[in-house]
């Protein structure tokens, strides 16, 4: 059954190539782990819509619920859930990310390659 907490979910997602689920904003982060995240991002350049969970409680558990993935930060690139922090700062580490990026047509900062 989709409730209207995971149509939102889904639109979020989709509205564009990196999304991040996040506590707080990219501004502003309201957690370590989202703020890792958000820094990683902003290490590569990468342009993405920071969504706080933290607004809407619906979608605070819905998100999980949704990817079934029991923590935020999420990190979704063209709609596909990649992970949350650990992940995202393994993919980071390993160059994993930038490739990520590049194979989704997701520009990147030269510098970060």
């Amino acid at each position: 059954m989709t409730t209207p907490a995971h149509a939102k979910i889904d639109a979020e997602v989709k509205s564009g190539d990196v999304v991040l689920f996040m506590k707080g904003t990219p501004q502003f982060p309201m957690c370590g782990f989202s703020g890792q995240v958000v820094q990683i991002l902003d290490y590569l350049g990468v342009p993405f819509k920071g969504v706080n969970v933290l607004d809407n409680d619906e979608i605070r558990q819905g998100i999980k619920d949704y990817s079934n993935w029991p923590t935020i930060p999420q990190l979704y690139v063209k709609g596909e859930f990649i992970g949350g922090c650990d992940i995202t700062r393994e993919m980071f580490q390993s160059g994993e990310l930038v490739e990520l990026m590049k194979t989704n047509g997701v520009a990147v900062r030269e510098t970060a390659s």
